[in-house]
């Protein structure tokens, strides 16, 4: 963790990200020292990044309607998490993690006195867990998911294993994650499921209102690519030039800046790609106009961070990102699937459950090609009856899957 802290600074000096990374924790326990007052009670919530932070949300805001009087502290490890959410307005406190070493952790619960510390799903840090163990704190992980290809499992991995044995309770996600743990003697763990379920429902019952995107839709049948990279994209491209002309596409990249996004505009050139941004910022147009200017494209780009979940409730397919990416995997199906959308997405899925419950319950596909992806994009676009069935499933899916927050809140 030393090593990682001065490798971390180094790059500071030419990584934007980095640098935030380490701008962020300048001065932070004197911040948290001025913010925290000493008879403060606090419930620790830690989150990794910005996926994290959805899956533990609805957690933090069932704690909040359970102990009002509670402080909520929340911390991130990366800036892309911290940036986007550091005025969440669920959290009396937000803050980034110190980097994990024995004196960072001492000082981190010396300064915020947690009465309770809560992990979600990856964030396995030893020294703060020590401290915490070593201050009899009751320390939980929620939506938690293992596999046996984890150091957990190995045979050198007994250092990771006493981590595990510090939580006062373990939710995780599957049965094949608590059999693996009892496996290793963790007996302290309960199957809740996943509250990015509970998450995502709760926003598909009051989506937010994007009057552009209604617009746009109204024309063609809608095919919602969220979280895509240019792995997808080209893909994707092919596949238009085969897709009636009735088919229509809205693009909400994974990656929103200028480069990736001129990308997108040279690959769907033909088809007359406009910006959201763009459309939003014409205030000297006419209504009449807009709505020319829309009709007269089949490709709407969203170049805006935020949007992506409410835009799946105006399409009637769904094609998530990521799952021709080796290194990451498909990105989170949950959120389509919510609003009823039959989903696809490329061959790197097998880490995330939902999406493998998905291909085999017959709510999404995968497909492994480009040719794989226009067989699967003109089934659905041809024949309404499969598509609707489709979605019908993954809706199901959705609703059955919901309850994680309420039977972790119930325990503690």
């Amino acid at each position: 963790m030393w090593l990682f802290a001065v490798g971390v600074r180094i790059a500071a000096l030419f990584n934007p990200k980095a640098r935030l990374f380490v701008g962020g924790r300048k001065q932070q326990f004197r911040r948290l020292r001025e913010k925290i007052p000493a008879d403060a009670l606090i419930a620790w919530f830690h989150c990794a990044s910005l996926g994290e932070f959805e899956q533990g949300r609805p957690l933090m805001e069932a704690y909040r309607r359970k102990y009002p009087q509670h402080k909520i502290l929340l911390s991130f490890f990366s800036p892309s998490g911290y940036e986007v959410r550091k005025n969440y307005e669920g959290a009396d406190y937000v803050c980034y993690l110190p980097v994990d070493t024995p004196r960072n952790a001492r000082r981190f619960l010396k300064t915020v006195r947690p009465r309770v510390a809560v992990f979600i799903k990856y964030e396995f840090w030893h020294n703060y867990l020590y401290r915490l163990k070593k201050q009899q704190i009751p320390t939980y992980i929620v939506s938690a998911i293992f596999r046996p290809s984890q150091v957990f499992f190995k045979w050198y991995g007994g250092f990771f294993r006493n981590m595990l044995k510090v939580f006062s309770r373990l939710f995780v996600q599957d049965e094949v994650s608590a059999n693996l743990l009892k496996k290793i003697n963790i007996k302290q763990v309960e199957i809740a499921g996943d509250t990015r379920f509970d998450r995502v429902w709760a926003h598909t019952r009051q989506p937010t209102d994007l009057p552009i995107l209604q617009a746009f839709t109204e024309k063609a049948l809608t095919l919602v690519v969220g979280s895509s990279w240019a792995s997808d994209e080209e893909r994707l491209a092919e596949a238009m030039k085969v897709l009636p002309d009735n088919v229509q596409m809205i693009i909400a990249p994974h990656e929103v800046h200028e480069e990736h996004i001129a990308h997108i505009e040279r690959l769907f050139e033909q088809y007359k790609p406009l910006r959201y941004t763009k459309t939003i910022n014409t205030e000297k147009i006419t209504l009449n106009s807009q709505l020319s200017i829309l009709n007269s494209s089949r490709v709407l780009i969203i170049d805006a961070i935020g949007l992506l979940l409410s835009a799946y409730s105006y399409g009637q397919i769904a094609y998530v990102g990521g799952g021709f990416d080796a290194d990451n995997g498909v990105h989170n199906t949950i959120e389509p699937a919510a609003y009823g959308l039959p989903v696809v997405f490329g061959p790197v899925y097998q880490k995330y459950a939902e999406a493998v419950d998905l291909a085999k319950n017959g709510g999404g596909k995968s497909v492994k090609d480009t040719a794989e992806l226009i067989a699967c994009l003109q089934e659905w676009t041809l024949d309404p009856e499969k598509r609707q069935r489709a979605g019908q499933i993954s809706l199901a899916y959705v609703e059955t899957s919901r309850g994680a927050t309420e039977r972790a809140i119930y325990y503690l």
